[in-house]
């Protein structure tokens, strides 16, 4: 079982849901990013996503564009950040995953992308913009290195298609609860049953629910058949930062009982 899987596995064991904070590399300053990834892994994070910042984020709400614009100016590049994450390897009790667009992650080239996150002690790799079409030779060259290619599907991925995703997948699979960018919303779009639906008709990895959540009770009003295995969160996380708030206060409403699982 990949170590992605296992994780998210292991915090449902517990009856709760896997938690999965985003945070863009080096937001809001070096020291800041650090330490908040740190006190993120404390508090008990199941999974990190590291935003790898690109300065045309397709998929990314006003939050993590601002936020990828700062750290551009700042210096922030993949090779920054895994050398960051090696010197880092042993502090982390969380899986690590980097979530970016192929632009950066070809201009570092893929066979030396996959030993370096290998050596980083990176786990995960999700592409908003990689096509599943074009997938194959990067997702080969990630797993011969134990790295997974985690699926990203949405409302608007057919059965079919999802289907050929299972087929080649590990890890998670993050299913996007709405069309369009990321970001804070007040509810979880109703469509999004039928797409965690769909998703567990396909798959057999964990499912992890993202864009749009800031707390737990989003998710209780989702029916069983809705119900995701973990919660992604980002741009509510980057404002609560933003605003000189602490990542451990943020965490504690997902680690809290308020992030037990409906069964």
């Amino acid at each position: 079982m990949h170590i992605l899987e296992k994780k998210i596995r292991d915090a449902a064991a517990a009856g709760r849901y896997a938690v999965i904070p985003f945070l863009t590399a080096g937001y809001p300053d070096e020291d800041a990013f650090w330490k908040s990834l740190a006190d993120l892994d404390q508090a008990g994070a199941d999974v990190i996503e590291i935003g790898v910042p690109f300065s045309d984020p397709v998929a990314d709400g006003p939050v993590v564009e601002e936020a990828s614009r700062q750290v551009l100016a700042d210096g922030w590049t993949v090779a920054r950040i895994l050398e960051g994450l090696k010197m880092r390897r042993e502090i982390f009790g969380a899986a690590i995953v980097l979530m970016g667009y192929m632009n950066p992650f070809e201009q570092y080239g893929f066979e030396r992308l996959a030993a370096d996150c290998a050596e980083a002690g990176v786990a995960g790799l999700i592409v908003p913009d990689l096509p599943f079409e074009e997938a194959a030779p990067y997702r080969e060259a990630l797993h011969a290195k134990g790295v997974a290619l985690v699926a990203l599907v949405g409302p608007n991925t057919s059965e079919e298609r999802m289907k050929l995703y299972a087929g080649v997948s590990e890890g998670y699979v993050y299913v996007v609860s709405v069309m369009g960018v990321t970001g804070e919303r007040e509810s979880v779009a109703p469509a999004i049953v039928a797409t965690m639906e769909r998703a567990r008709r396909c798959f057999s990895l964990p499912l992890a629910l993202g864009f749009g959540l800031s707390r737990p009770e989003q998710l209780k009003i989702l029916p069983a058949t809705g119900q995701p295995d973990a919660a992604v969160f980002g741009s509510a996380l980057l404002r609560h930062l933003a605003a000189g708030g602490e990542a451990a206060d943020f965490m504690a409403r997902w680690t809290g009982e308020a992030g037990r699982r409906l069964d």
